[in-house]
């Protein structure tokens, strides 16, 4: 099958593992992001399949081909760095023309490819702009339009947005997608970001200690998350413990004694799946202990027993409960998902 394959990948530094035999298929044109918390390795499997780390063990397949040994240079990669790494004495063409001048393009040839790139991120007329009059937004766009000068087989982003503004970010997340989608190249984004691999991936690879958790479509990774980690990383979550009986909240639950036993003894369910209802009229009473109104969202937190119970709601599903009042927390069976620790 066309695309990009590791197989059995590993990178170790003396006795450190950074990378632990990692095998993942992403088929060609795929939006992939690389998702986890600090030093999961991440990005030192991107700097892997870029040809900028070396596979202690393992291969690294492109559309059948492998391009292991082959040196960076030479992979025809597209690669955008945290820090874009623009030239600051080069001006917008310039910058975008670079890779096509080193490879010994026609000047003529040069301006006309600068000039469809600057029409693909919305600044046509920039050509002779210098990058320090440049906004942060506008930077982004020159460096991942200066990737795509030489139409690369695979499109690679080491956390790009992450200098930007929270809302200019989402907007990029949005353009970003869109660009992918239209050009239809395989591209892979390093992110720390939960949203926006959320946001822009059809496949979301969730990293921990150097392995893959769970590679699968961001609603899977939601709704049904392969293990503990997974859950809790993604997403709020109400990461509950079952007793080996299938006891919850200090309740018996006879129908999840046999998952529990076979899945670890965890149970995740989303917050905007729980239910609050009156006292007395639900499956597990609890008291009201803090209510944050983050606006769009209503943040209902309840003591159930000792344990913490988060419920979010919106405006329109406002309940009437405040701190301290008695309230009853339903969870319903079908919105649950029992895990491995």
């Amino acid at each position: 099958m066309s695309g990009l394959a590791l197989q059995d990948v590993s990178k170790r530094f003396g006795d450190f593992t950074a990378v632990d035999n990692v095998s993942l298929s992403i088929p060609h044109g795929t939006f992939v992001c690389m998702l986890g918390p600090s030093g999961c390795g991440k990005t030192t499997l991107l700097r892997m399949i870029a040809g900028l780390e070396e596979p202690s063990t393992g291969t690294i397949l492109l559309d059948g081909t492998d391009v292991t040994p082959i040196p960076t240079h030479k992979r025809d990669f597209g690669m955008v760095f945290q820090s874009l790494a623009l030239f600051p004495h080069l001006n917008v063409g310039d910058n975008i023309a670079y890779p096509l001048r080193i490879r010994g393009i026609g000047k003529a040839e040069q301006k006309k490819r600068v000039a469809e790139l600057l029409d693909m991120i919305s600044l046509q007329g920039y050509a002779e702009r210098p990058v320090a009059k440049l906004s942060g937004g506008q930077r982004q766009r020159v460096a991942i339009a200066r990737a795509l000068a030489l139409s690369p087989k695979l499109f690679l982003l080491d956390e790009p947005l992450s200098a930007l503004d929270a809302k200019l970010r989402e907007a990029m997340q949005v353009e970003l997608r869109q660009l992918q989608q239209k050009l239809g190249i395989t591209t892979i984004v390093v992110t720390h970001d939960q949203r926006e691999a959320m946001t822009m991936a059809d496949l979301v690879v969730v990293m921990g200690e150097g392995s893959i958790r769970q590679a699968a479509p961001p609603v899977e990774i939601y709704r049904k998350p392969a293990d503990a980690f997974v859950a809790d990383f993604i997403g709020s979550t109400n990461l509950l413990t079952v007793g080996a009986d299938g006891t919850l909240l200090g309740r018996a639950m006879p129908s999840l004694a046999m998952a529990t036993r076979s899945a670890g003894g965890k149970l995740s369910i989303r917050p905007e799946d729980v239910q609050l209802v009156a006292a007395g009229s639900g499956m597990f009473a609890g008291t009201v202990s803090f209510v944050r109104d983050l606006g769009g969202t209503i943040e209902t937190f309840v003591d159930v027993g000792g344990t913490t119970v988060m419920a979010i709601t919106t405006p329109r599903e406002r309940t009437p409960f405040k701190a301290g009042d008695p309230v009853d927390v339903t969870l319903p069976l079908e919105s649950c998902v029992v895990l491995k620790g």
